[in-house]
């Protein structure tokens, strides 16, 4: 999988941004036939961002939904310490992204709090590249420096077909003394709700972050959904707790290991899944900036 990323800026206050996914998936298709593949090419936003103040950006385009802190945050593979996304991811997302115009920023900020928020507007499209829902929404997030914690909310109204609302919380702290992530999440969806919690502690407090034992990085997320209602949502079609346990090796230059073993109960059989994938994050300028 081969994920681009555009930054280009236009001036002091316009920023063009992209990302999109080329992926090629062989497999076995069975009957002792050699591997298959089939490719994949996605645009997963392209957007243009207006900085009309220190406290205002205006968005328009096709841009991640702001439900949560998933989508936004934590989705990118060299990011993510998982390769597969929530169980709630879903709920909110509007299929990841929306196309339409949106306001974000910080409403205020001392010592003490910073709030930020966001809102957006979408319309329908069904184009192959360009997937979106009629929708509103937004999000607002209360950040405390000093304790290291951040708590938010996020809504979310369909505004075709049946309507429906979708209306989520997330709790962030990531301790100065520590080097400790703790996040979580709890969404809930016109059929379905459920939470994650995911954790990840780097072993850098043994002889630093690029020792041998300093590049391993522990993780666990427990995740559980509940089913409301019988519907399509992208969500498991009954109650399901799953645990996640996984491994991050960090080696030289932006390469990282990630495997993980989940362990996945339902009451239509419980299984296990095993990922492994192997991570390389670059950046390179496009072309010279001028001084």
């Amino acid at each position: 999988m081969i994920v681009p990323v555009l930054a280009a800026p236009l001036g002091p206050n316009v920023l063009i941004e992209s990302r999109a996914t080329l992926q090629e998936n062989f497999f076995p298709p069975g009957g002792g036939k050699p591997y298959d593949h089939r490719h994949f090419i996605g645009v997963t936003y392209i957007q243009a961002d207006y900085l009309a103040t220190p406290h205002l950006t205006v968005v328009g385009g096709y841009f991640l939904t702001p439900f949560g802190t998933y989508n936004e945050r934590l989705g990118p593979i060299w990011i993510s310490n998982f390769q597969d996304f929530p169980l709630i991811y879903a709920i909110g997302a509007m299929q990841g992204s929306v196309l339409g115009g949106q306001v974000r920023g910080n409403a205020y900020s001392n010592s003490h709090v910073s709030l930020d928020y966001a809102a957006y507007y979408s319309g329908h499209s069904s184009n192959e590249q360009i997937v979106s829902q009629h929708a509103t929404g937004g999000k607002f997030e209360a950040h405390f420096p000093k304790q290291q914690l951040e708590v938010g909310y996020s809504f979310g109204r369909v505004l075709q077909g049946t309507h429906s609302n979708s209306n989520g919380f997330h709790v962030w702290w990531t301790p100065q003394q520590l080097p400790l992530k703790i996040r979580s999440e709890y969404a809930h969806g016109i059929h379905s709700q459920g939470y994650w919690i995911e954790t990840d502690y780097r072993l850098s407090k043994f002889g630093g972050e690029n020792s041998l034992i300093g590049r391993i990085e522990p993780v666990f997320r427990m995740q559980q959904t509940f089913r409301n209602s019988a519907g399509s949502d992208g969500l498991p079609g009954q109650d399901t707790q799953r645990a996640d346990f996984g491994l991050s090796y960090h080696l030289p230059h932006e390469f990282r290991i990630k495997t993980s073993y989940a362990r996945q109960f339902t009451s239509g059989g419980n299984k296990n899944i095993w990922e492994t994938g192997i991570v390389y994050r670059f950046l390179t300028p496009t072309w010279k900036g001028s001084k």
